[in-house]
């Protein structure tokens, strides 16, 4: 029986380990996937070692970019945002190889895509991990401009104190790659003007549980147009599968 598998840490509820074993049951496929919970990025070789069948894995927080050095392949995409959450895995004789792709790029730029309107022209994009290295590679892909938002001021980087009522106006879309909001500390939101927003802003929040976050409802009080990340999962899930089948 084939694997597939996630690694991260720590895992709690996975949405891909259901997602998956569900898929194979409903499509008559001999395969299971499992949650591997690593405590460092160095166990990834024992789970490669004790596990002969598997033949894929996703990579969440915190190892997407971790992996990287792990791998002996890279995708145009994930070598040019420095991030991977699925790989695929080959086996030679008795060699391992194994190959990084990013699939947070494709299902959010075809999830937000939809979305944009002429005047959605630049993104501020909330926090600076491997997700949001994607999504800022997947925005300006399709023509926007992109600036990372952090508690602390870096390059190409503004804290949360630089955004003014006029900073939401002209970066009218606005990315949440960080955790606030997410269950179960659901009533927090990251710190923004919301009441200078309008139907004009686009609010994307990558948490889907819950459904509305806080950051999804303050926006939405000033008719701010907004989505949370459950469409994003399911594309790049479907993603995941092309790439561990070998289609690049």
């Amino acid at each position: 029986m084939d694997k597939y598998g996630l690694i991260g840490y720590p895992l709690g509820h996975s949405f891909s380990v259901s997602y998956f074993n569900q898929k194979f049951a409903d499509e008559g496929i001999n395969a299971k996937y499992i949650n591997f919970e690593i405590p460092t990025i160095e166990s990834l070789l024992e789970v490669l070692g004790a596990n002969p069948e598997l033949k894929g894995l996703n990579v969440t927080i915190p190892y997407k970019e971790k992996v990287i050095e792990y791998l002996d392949h890279l995708s145009p995409e994930a070598r040019a945002i420095g991030a991977v959450n699925v790989i695929r895995v080959m086996r030679d004789g008795g060699k391992v190889k194994l190959k990084g792709f990013n699939s947070d790029v494709i299902g959010f730029t075809q999830s937000i895509e939809p979305m944009l309107e002429d005047y959605h022209k630049k993104a501020l994009i909330l926090g600076t991990g491997g997700a949001s290295k994607a999504v800022s590679y997947g925005l300006r892909s399709i023509g926007l401009e992109t600036v990372y938002v952090s508690r602390y001021e870096k390059p190409d980087t503004i804290c949360y104190s630089s955004i003014t009522p006029d900073v939401v106006r002209e970066y009218n879309v606005i990315v949440n790659c960080t955790p606030l909001g997410m269950f179960p500390k659901t009533e927090e939101c990251p710190p923004l003007p919301y009441e200078a927003m309008d139907e004009h802003n686009l609010l994307y929040d990558l948490i889907y549980n819950p459904d509305e976050t806080l950051f999804m409802k303050r926006g939405a009080e000033y008719g701010a147009q907004v989505k949370n990340g459950l469409e994003m999962l399911l594309l790049q899930a479907f993603a995941s599968w092309e790439f561990w089948n070998g289609k690049d």
